[in-house]
């Protein structure tokens, strides 16, 4: 294979991890409507029900008659109005992100920037794709991570300070003004480029969680490695399975 050839497999390559990533992102996205909207479903199915079983208890003892109808369907009607406009897709405050736990952080980040996304230009929205792909490889990284470790506390303010305040602060701008320059600066540029920053920024913090769970893991092989030869030399090789007694 010549070179231009590996040139162009590769970038294909990549190309399709990054796609594989996007659908893995919009594959979430729908699931949470979906599972949201099955909540809504199962809330009005059982409301139905328990008027309907109501309905005909009363009914046993009582004729329900023309009005006794009009009640039930009444209730039928409010249920209906009533759940389905609670109980949907989970929407996130971004005062709120704050006080979320650092395990589900990336998570809850990805939910509200997915509902900016109708406020935001096509370039950012672009970013905020990225952005939620780099959340998703991020999330696993603070699985183990101690809130109050200086790496915790740098990705929380990144995501629960820096980014909904460059998000919310594009926002607030009247939509006129968010493509004129002021002072040298336009805001709308002024967005992408901080997004584009805190995309970066994502990625070098999860790169550096993992260079420290490699390290960890070496640190760990190496210790096998030594206690290993150590049993070997002692010529008692099943003490690594037979441990002595305490």
């Amino acid at each position: 294979m010549s070179r231009s050839d590996q040139i162009l497999a590769d970038a294909d390559a990549v190309l399709t991890r990054t796609s594989d990533r996007y659908r893995s992102l919009s594959a979430r996205t729908r699931q949470r409507r979906n599972a949201a909207m099955m909540r809504k479903i199962k809330r009005i199915s059982g409301a139905i029900l328990s008027i309907l079983i109501g309905a005909a208890v009363v009914g046993w003892f009582l004729p329900l008659g023309a009005n006794g109808i009009m009640i039930v369907l009444g209730l039928i009607l409010a249920a209906v109005l009533l759940f389905g406009l609670t109980g949907g897709e989970q929407r996130v405050q971004a005062e709120k992100l704050a006080e979320t736990d650092i395990k589900a952080l990336p998570l809850q980040t990805e939910i509200w920037l997915d509902n900016q996304r109708k406020a935001l230009p096509a370039p950012a929205v672009q970013l905020v794709d990225s952005i939620g792909v780099k959340l998703e490889t991020l999330a696993p990284q603070l699985a183990t991570l101690n809130p109050q470790e200086p790496a915790a506390l740098e990705v929380r303010r990144l995501l629960s300070d820096h980014l909904p305040e460059l998000v919310t602060g594009y926002q607030a701008i009247p939509e006129p003004m968010r493509r004129q320059e002021r002072n040298g600066r336009v805001p709308e540029k002024q967005l992408i480029e901080g997004l584009s920053v805190i995309e970066s920024e994502i990625d070098r913090m999860t790169q550096q969680l993992a260079s420290g769970n490699l390290d960890s893991l070496a640190t760990h092989s190496r210790f096998l490695e030594l206690k290993y030869q150590e049993a070997k030399q002692l010529g008692a090789p099943q003490s690594l399975a037979e441990p002595g007694p305490s």
